[in-house]
């Protein structure tokens, strides 16, 4: 099949690849941009191991195409460090125990970066339904919330900080 170039932008860095048409976003991250946070977990976008957000917005992305998200911001969990910082997801997850595995753990973390953009305050029903996308198979999810939970919170004093 022959490729076409197009121009990804990716974790604030710009990409010029030359990609088959249809080439998935999630090998594409993989293979071609060495990004491998983003897991193939069920081939049929059920698990949520390969959620990233295209212009902040979550998506499988083992269902899109590369091609599709030019001219878009696409961050994967790679992305998700606030200057060189680790975001209160990531830190909550390390100190709350929130992965045992790790597989499932960045399909999650971008889900929850959304949930908190647009709700800073979400109710545990709230951040249990944003997640129903995202399956892990080690945990209880017990732990995952709390660490949810803590982000949160320290995301809130942050704010409340700033003001």
């Amino acid at each position: 099949m022959k490729k076409e170039l197009i121009e990804l932008r990716v974790n604030g860095r710009t990409h010029e690849l030359a990609l088959e048409p249809s080439k998935l976003l999630l090998d594409t991250l993989r293979e071609d941009l060495q990004l491998t946070g983003s897991k193939r977990g069920c081939d049929d976008s059920s698990c949520g191991a390969c959620t990233v957000q295209v212009d902040g917005i979550p998506v499988l992305s083992c269902t899109l195409l590369a091609a599709s998200c030019e001219g878009q911001e696409i961050t994967t969990v790679e992305g998700v460090s606030e200057h060189g910082s680790l975001a209160a997801i990531q830190k909550a997850y390390g100190d709350w125990g929130g992965a045992q595995c790790g597989f499932c753990t960045p399909g999650f973390m971008m889900t929850v970066k959304h949930l908190m953009a647009e709700n800073p305050d979400p109710t545990e029903q709230e951040v249990r339904a944003a997640l129903s996308g995202n399956l892990c198979r080690c945990t209880g999810y017990s732990q995952m919330y709390e660490a949810i939970k803590a982000a949160i919170e320290a995301e809130q004093k942050g704010m409340a900080a700033a003001k």
